[in-house]
């Protein structure tokens, strides 16, 4: 089994900064599962924000976020980060972490096997 547990999430200001970090664990998972930040407003389809692969430097952000959200690995890989900055009232949501075992750049949320209970970010005008 693997578990994602994510933090981080909370109320901002419009132009300010958030760190979201994901903690994986379990006896199935690995360091080499590729990892990824979902996000999903109201009303609205889950939307794919970034992923990373194992392998240091292979990630890969959403055009739409691009330049203002930075995913990352760290903990010898168990952990992903999201460091998002000049935040907008539109990227209000639940940010969800989620995991594969494949080794390749996902961005289908229906490709990843687990997935976190999510974090609520909330950015007010």
């Amino acid at each position: 089994q693997v578990q994602l547990v994510e933090s981080g999430g909370g109320l901002v200001q419009a132009g300010g900064s958030l760190r979201l970090s994901c903690a994986a664990s379990g006896r199935t998972f690995s360091s080499r599962f590729t990892m990824a930040w979902f996000r999903q407003a109201p009303g609205k389809e889950r939307e794919f924000v970034a992923t990373t692969r194992w392998i240091a430097g292979s990630t890969y952000e959403a055009n739409n976020v691009e330049g203002r959200f930075t995913i990352s690995r760290e903990n010898a890989g168990n952990t992903v980060a999201l460091q998002i900055t000049s935040l907008k009232p539109e990227d209000t949501a639940v940010y969800y972490c989620a995991a594969s075992p494949r080794v390749a750049t996902i961005t289908r949320y229906d490709e990843y096997d687990y997935w976190g209970q999510g974090t609520q970010v909330t950015v007010s005008s």
